[in-house]
């Protein structure tokens, strides 16, 4: 099948696994299929509030079998790349994030530190003024900025919610720092899921050109536009970032031929 060519399935999830609480239709048989055959799929997104085991969760309870261990969220891409320097953390953001720190042995920090040594920030959707001002502080101060992911927006079922991007650019706007950035399309989330799927080939297969397609092109990696989610055929031929291959759909990966 198609899908033998690549050692590794990178693929991103609402709009080509699920869309809302809805699997698309292909994606089940697809994925249970692909495992039969011994491929090595990863799941990766750039949401940083749920946890692999909630993101898991809800990808079985759609039909679709995965484990914690192949779910590759920006929150993990960003504990994993502040491990290696430890120390102490402020988070503007859910639980994903602040327990994958905690978890990478950062300390996370709560109330209003005087100093931090990085300020993370994701999606959150309790904060408050006085978390983003101490956050803004905190940099002033020299705490190095990273953001999980910088969407501007949340897709929810009643429209568009602001996204770590809004939060983020309260902060850059305040304080004039530009930040470092994890998830899609910026690479250290792709690196990651490609680590964690055991390295090799790997095909991203992804809804939107601007993060998934976009974040592929820029490694060099093959992709595939599934026409599931947001963006359209029309769009992958406008000019912008193009993917390897477009598909209506993630059944096109049990092919015998290339989509």
């Amino acid at each position: 099948m198609f899908a033998d060519a690549y050692d590794c399935l990178l693929f991103d999830l609402d709009g080509v696994l699920y869309r809302g609480e809805e699997p698309v239709p292909a994606a089940p048989p697809t994925l249970a299929e692909l495992r039969r055959a011994g491929a090595r799929p990863v799941f990766l997104t750039n949401n940083s509030a749920r946890t692999p085991e909630q993101v898991a969760a809800k990808l079985r309870g759609l039909g679709i079998d995965a484990g914690p261990t192949e779910v590759v969220t920006s929150a993990l891409a960003t504990a994993e790349l502040l491990a290696p320097r430890g120390g102490r953390a402020y988070v503007v953001g859910q639980e994903g994030v602040r327990r994958a720190l905690a978890d990478a042995g950062l300390e996370v920090l709560d109330g209003e530190p005087d100093r931090a040594d990085v300020v993370v920030v994701g999606l959150d959707g309790s904060v408050t003024y006085d978390r983003l001002k101490t956050a803004c502080l905190l940099v002033q101060r020299g705490a190095r900025l990273v953001a999980t992911n910088a969407d501007a927006s949340y897709p929810a079922g009643d429209g568009l919610w602001p996204g770590a991007g809004a939060l983020l650019a309260v902060i850059t706007t305040t304080t004039g720092v530009t930040p470092e950035v994890v998830g899609k399309p910026f690479a250290p989330l792709f690196e990651a899921a490609l680590r964690r799927g055991g390295g090799g080939r790997p095909l991203v297969v992804g809804d939107r050109l601007d993060t998934d397609i976009e974040g592929a092109v820029r490694l060099g990696w093959d992709s595939m536009l599934v026409l599931t989610g947001v963006s359209t055929r029309p769009e992958a031929g406008a000019g912008g970032p193009r993917p390897t291959y477009v598909a209506e759909d993630v059944g096109a990966l049990l092919r015998t031929a290339d989509p």
